[in-house]
């Protein structure tokens, strides 16, 4: 280790190439050009490099040492200025390490120091230049390379290194080598990876094997880096989003590519890239250039247009029109349902049917190809119905904000949440209605209309979960000052409870989470409600997950204390033994 200490730094500049003729066998060629070169001149070289510190210790000693003696140099004196300038820093580094580990230090912790000091001095001192001149004329790595690059922590040096000398050829080769040793998983971040299409296709291919397997845990924990990796350049978008869609097209996992396809545009244009071009590029709506044109100007302004919507319409609702996926832009179907359900949006009569039309077409219409693959096949048979909810929903949100206005119209309501699109809507208007500053200092129910939809939303989409459970963190961790303390209570146990319908309709593990993180900051009579709830809801088997996230909120005696009797027969006491008994070694 203290040896990459002292290649990274400046006392070796004239010492030759690591690998520089350290057989024994040599070319006869080479020999002979040896002999002819001045005597002298080498003898002066050569003691240059042997009067430098540690320079025994040098890879290429052998080599130095063999042409000195070969062009007449004195043995002794070779020895002597070794020995002199022998401080042995590396020798000091692991006598260093012993005598810590013998004071009872343990050995991974003397490891780590060592380490850590290592990466601040190789990131220090590292010159590019010197680390290209590593490779000799022949072109051979270093033989300590293949080594180095199995172990974790200098595998993270070489990716920090590759992020800050991108120009680097020595970089860039270890990186490569790295990918082909099956490490392609860790440099997603890296973006020298973008430079060679050969280590980008394959950190490409392994990080979407990651997405698909991992599913929504995966892709809230990967995608930035595999965002800004994908985003490097417009080469790199490109090349990503264009196999990515000939994949989706499998019949097998398509669905969960294009879902992925449409994260990475989302996540693009979230980091203020235009993509909009390559988007529609790849909808294959070449044939309709107009209809592309008035997409991409909705778009690129992120904002809808009467005009270009009105284009769309016509083209949609007469004949086959273009292909579906067109108007099938997540960021294109939220502009609609921000549109027709945001509460501050204002639709002209004459163009709303045109907005519900081109949502309700988006959403409900199945395209696939003829056999022969001449065509395309429509099924439009939930368009109609579609489009009713739609129009039923954004009537009776846009003219009644009140939950007493709404209740004779509840069954109504309940009944086009059904369909995925409106429960989004819904979703969407209810978010921005409850966040009004005084929504809740107005009104007077335990639970309002709005949040009841919202449960009714959770109980029939899986898939909006995510957005609900959102909504319902933000409303818990408002402070709203302006209500009384027991008010304000009454309002977050009852925004609990609806975090308890969530998990019981499937959303346990983030629901769970969020209520362990927030123990601290919250009213502890908050967290025994909750926990008061769950355990009336749930019953074994438990998972391991499961398991490990709530023990240590139940087994907490400021929650639970009260909650437990001297018999042991409570359900606090019950849960904890049967964890004990059955997860002893996983916790």
């Amino acid at each position: 280790m203290a040896d990459a200490e002292d290649y990274n730094s400046d006392e070796y500049p004239g010492s030759p190439s690591y690998n520089e003729d350290r057989e024994e066998d040599v070319v006869d060629d080479e020999e002979e050009e040896e002999e002819e070169e001045d005597a002298e001149a080498v003898q002066e070289e050569c003691l240059a490099l042997f009067s430098q510190r540690d320079f025994i210790m040098e890879s290429n000693i052998l080599s130095v040492l063999k042409r000195y003696l070969q062009a007449g140099g004195a043995p002794s004196t070779v020895v002597e200025l070794l020995s002199v300038n022998f401080t042995s820093i590396a020798g000091m580094v692991n006598v260093m390490a012993s005598w810590l580990i013998h004071t009872g230090v343990p050995q991974s912790e003397v490891t780590h120091l060592v380490e850590n000091h290592m990466t601040d001095m190789v990131m220090k001192h590292f010159d590019p230049k010197k680390a290209d001149s590593i490779f000799n004329s022949d072109g051979n790595m270093p033989e300590w390379l293949p080594e180095m690059i199995q172990q974790a922590t200098w595998r993270s040096v070489f990716y920090r290194l590759a992020e800050q000398y991108p120009d680097c050829l020595f970089l860039n080769f270890t990186i490569k080598m790295i990918s082909d040793a099956g490490f392609q998983g860790e440099i997603t971040s890296v973006s020298t990876a973008c430079h060679q299409i050969e280590v980008f296709t394959r950190v490409l291919k392994t990080s979407i094997a990651t997405f698909l397997e991992g599913g929504e845990e995966a892709l809230e924990k990967h995608l930035p880096e595999f965002t800004k990796m994908v985003c490097h350049g417009e080469h790199t978008y490109l090349y990503s989003q264009l196999l990515m869609h000939l994949t989706a097209e499998e019949p097998e996992g398509g669905p969960n590519m294009r879902r992925l396809c449409q994260e990475l545009q989302k996540a693009a244009v979230a980091k203020g890239l235009e993509v909009t071009p390559i988007t529609v590029a790849l909808t294959h709506a070449n044939e309709y250039p107009r209809a592309c044109q008035a997409l991409s100007s909705m778009l690129s302004r992120q904002a809808l247009n009467p005009a270009d919507v009105s284009v769309l319409y016509k083209m949609y609702s007469e004949g086959e029109g273009p292909p579906v996926a067109l108007i099938r832009v997540p960021e294109f179907l939220d502009l609609l349902v921000d549109a027709l359900y945001n509460p501050a949006s204002k639709i002209s009569p004459e163009h709303k049917s045109k907005y519900i039309f081109l949502l309700a077409y988006s959403v409900s219409v199945v395209e696939s190809s003829r056999r022969g693959g001449k065509g395309r096949r429509l099924n439009k048979e939930e368009l109609k119905s579609t489009t009713q909810a739609i129009e039923k929903t954004h009537t009776l949100l846009a003219n009644h904000k009140g939950s007493s206005e709404l209740i004779a119209e509840v069954n109504t309501l309940f009944s086009c949440i059904k369909f995925p699109v409106v429960g989004m809507g819904v979703l969407h208007w209810v978010d921005l209605t409850v966040s009004e500053p005084n929504f809740f200092k107005l009104n007077t129910d335990h639970t309002p209309l709005h949040l009841v939809l919202v449960d009714e939303i959770v109980s029939n989409h899986p898939l909006l979960h995510h957005k609900a459970l959102i909504l319902l963190t933000r409303l818990f961790e408002n402070s709203y000052d302006e209500l009384d303390v027991l008010v304000r209570l009454e309002l977050k146990k009852m925004v609990l409870d609806r975090m308890l319908h969530l998990l019981h309709k499937g959303c346990v593990i983030p629901v769970v989470t969020f209520i362990t993180k927030c123990v601290d900051d919250t009213d502890i009579s908050l967290v025994r409600h909750f926990v008061t709830e769950l355990l009336d809801m749930i019953a074994p088997p438990y998972t391991v997950e499961f398991v490990q996230l709530l023990l240590p909120l139940i087994e907490n005696k400021a929650v639970t204390d009260t909650l437990r009797t001297s018999d042991g027969k409570d359900p606090v006491s019950e849960f904890i033994s049967h964890c004990r008994a059955n997860f002893m070694t996983q916790i």
